[in-house]
Formats: C-alpha cells, sequence, structure tokens
C-alpha cells in the first residue's frame, strides 16, 4: 500500500514538473487585440502610450477616403479591451498623429486637421480637451520623457522644436538637417534621431547646445528612432541609403549602436524594410525592435528570390530572436509598427495601419506578454 502511494505521489510530481518544464519553453508570441466595433471602416493608428497593464492611449485616424479625410481617432485601453474615447467638442476632420505623456494625469496629442492647420488635445487626467498650439507651427509629433514634454514641427519651412515651459511653448535651437524623433532623459540629456543634407545623423542635446555626429555615411539613409540605456550606450534606427537599381528597390533597414565612442551597423536577421521602432525593457535597456515592411532573401535559387521577414526582433543582450505579426482573417501584413511597452512589465504595444481587404487598409494592435 505504501508502495502505491508512494509510486502515485511521484508520478503526480513528475506531471507537475512537465507541465511547469513545458510552460516554461513555451514561447510567447505577438497576439493581434481587435479594435471596438464602433472604429469604422478604412481606419489607422500612427502612435500609443501606456502607463499600466490598465491605461494606455492609441491615437489616429479612421473613415478616412470613405467620409474623407476622416476623423480623428483616440482609444484607450482599460484592462480589458480597447474603446473609442469621445471626443464631442472636437468637430473637426483630420487625424492624430502622436500622443505621449509625462503621467497619467498629463498627456498631449498632435494632430493636423483638413486645412493643414495644427491641432493639440491635452488630458488632465479626467478628459480630452484642445489647446492651443503654438502660432504659425505646423505640428508632427509630441515626445514626452524624465519630466519633459517637447513638440516636433515647422513654421514656414523650417523645423522648430519646441519645449513645455511655465504653462507655454518655448522655442530651442534645432540641429542641422531634419530631426525625425527624440528620447529624452532630462531637460539636458536628449538624444534627436534624424539626418543631414546627406546621411543618417544623431545629435546630442546638453542643455545648451546640440552636438551632432553622423551615424552612417552611406547616402540617403536616415534614422527616426532613438533610445538612449546610458552615455556608453545609446541605439538609433531608420534606413539605409542605396545608389542606383529600379524604381520601388527594396531599401535595407539600419539599426547603429554608440558605445560611447563611436557608432556602428548592428546586423540584423533581415535584409530589407524600416526600423520604425525602438523599445525599452523594465531596466531601460533595447528589448524590441519594430521592423516595417521586413523582407529577406530567401534560400538560394528558390522564388520568389524575396520573402517576408521577421516584423519583431527582441534583443537579450548578445543576440536577436525573431518574431512574426499573427496573421489577421481578411487583412494583411502591416505597414506601420509602433511599440508602446507597459511601464514594469515585460508587455508591448504595437499599434499601426494593415493591408485591408480590397486595396483598402484597416486599424493594427498587437500585443506581446
Amino acid at each position: 500500500m505504501a508502495r502505491r502511494l508512494l509510486v502515485a505521489a511521484l508520478a503526480v510530481t513528475m506531471t507537475v514538473l512537465a507541465v511547469v518544464a513545458s510552460a516554461a519553453v513555451e514561447p510567447r508570441s505577438w497576439q493581434h487585440v481587435p479594435v471596438p466595433a464602433q472604429v469604422r471602416p478604412q481606419a489607422a493608428l500612427n502612435e500609443a502610450v501606456a502607463f499600466g497593464p490598465d491605461r494606455a492611449w492609441a491615437v489616429g485616424a479612421d473613415a478616412v477616403g470613405r467620409e474623407a479625410p476622416g476623423f480623428p481617432l483616440l482609444l484607450r485601453w482599460d484592462g480589458t479591451a480597447w474603446q473609442r474615447q469621445s471626443l464631442p467638442k472636437i468637430r473637426w476632420q483630420g487625424e492624430l498623429l502622436s500622443v505621449a505623456a509625462t503621467s497619467p494625469a498629463e498627456a498631449w496629442a498632435v494632430g493636423r486637421d483638413s486645412a493643414g492647420g495644427a491641432r493639440l488635445l491635452r488630458f488632465d487626467g479626467a478628459a480630452w480637451t484642445e489647446s492651443r498650439p503654438p502660432r504659425g507651427v505646423v505640428l508632427t509629433k509630441v515626445v514626452a520623457g524624465g519630466g519633459e514634454t517637447w513638440l516636433i514641427g515647422s513654421r514656414d519651412g523650417a523645423q522648430v522644436l519646441l519645449r513645455r515651459d511655465d504653462g507655454g511653448w518655448r522655442d530651442l535651437p534645432v540641429p542641422p538637417g531634419a530631426v525625425h524623433g527624440l528620447h529624452i532623459k532630462a531637460a539636458d540629456d536628449v538624444w534627436a534621431a534624424g539626418e543631414t543634407d546627406t546621411t543618417a545623423a544623431v545629435s546630442h542635446w546638453n542643455g545648451q547646445e546640440w552636438k551632432q555626429t553622423v551615424v552612417d555615411g552611406f547616402p540617403r539613409s536616415a534614422v527616426g528612432t532613438v533610445l538612449a540605456v546610458s552615455p556608453t550606450e545609446v541605439w538609433a534606427g531608420g534606413t539605409s541609403g542605396f545608389v542606383g537599381g529600379p524604381v520601388g528597390k527594396p531599401i535595407p533597414p539600419l539599426l547603429v549602436r554608440f558605445d560611447g565612442q563611436a557608432w556602428s551597423r548592428v546586423p540584423m536577421p533581415t535584409d530589407f524594410g524600416s526600423v520604425s521602432s525602438l523599445a525599452p525593457t523594465t531596466s531601460g535597456a533595447l528589448g524590441w525592435v519594430a521592423v516595417a515592411r521586413s523582407q529577406k532573401f530567401g534560400p538560394p535559387g528558390s522564388y520568389p528570390p524575396i520573402v517576408s521577414g521577421p516584423d519583431f526582433l527582441a534583443w537579450n543582450g548578445q543576440s536577436f530572436t525573431a518574431h512574426s505579426e499573427p496573421t489577421v482573417a481578411g487583412e494583411g501584413d502591416s505597414s506601420t509598427l509602433r511599440l508602446a511597452p507597459v511601464p514594469g512589465t515585460e508587455t508591448v504595444w504595437s499599434v499601426g495601419r494593415a493591408a485591408g481587404p480590397e486595396n483598402t487598409f484597416a486599424p493594427r494592435i498587437l500585443r506581446f506578454g
């Protein structure tokens, strides 16, 4: 009797251990999360920001082309599902381009109406309302970090950067060329991803001036996203340039890393596409790289010669693990991928635009973790 009980106990223990082991090794993957039913056809999302497991915002436009030029779209994640946020006092047509926040009680969104006018929305912890944008500025992006909020835009055809200061917006110097993205660690520690007239460049703001460095000497390259881990570890991503070739030739992605002394290219397991977003881990280190329109060469002699590549690359400090977005019934692959990590967790959101039926497009929301 005792022996049978011992054998039974051992069997139960081995079963439990097998289940635990299989759960431990089972790879996690990106999952599709539906958009609200109230979102009309022909919609797209441009950017998202998350504060925790039960709070995130995503912005974009819906009914684009059907009720041209569409309407601003604002979604909220409540921990269970995405809900469309009502904007009863906003009656203009257009889209929301970017969203950022310094805290759950203060968020900003920038957009553009059908006449090309700048639109600026502010969330005070209770509701979204329109705020007066800086005079004469066409806004393209809002970025927050280190207690700071900055705007990227243009005035009379020249690029401008503005910083939230004492309830208003103050112009700051702009590095040469163009700025496409920012990573703000503090008021005197800001990294800008962009390009010069000829190639990709990253600039650093020390509170007084910009120091710009060319990060890739190849013509027509550019970086649009940057992640500063420390003074001796900074990442930037975008597209590498090319010379010659037919119109529409796929362009290689570009990922570069700064070690405190110099920038160097980092190889990736994909051959074409654009690094559209970088996301940190909970410790602030690089965690994810999103590659929009990712493609790679197939095996020698295969047809077609170019096949789909990984959409997301997870970085463990030494190498990448490739991930593909899930298949969504009735839709194609994403053409835009913007990452939004959830603070304090391993969860990451990706929002963007995917191919829809009959040459349309559809909003896409994915989640890892």
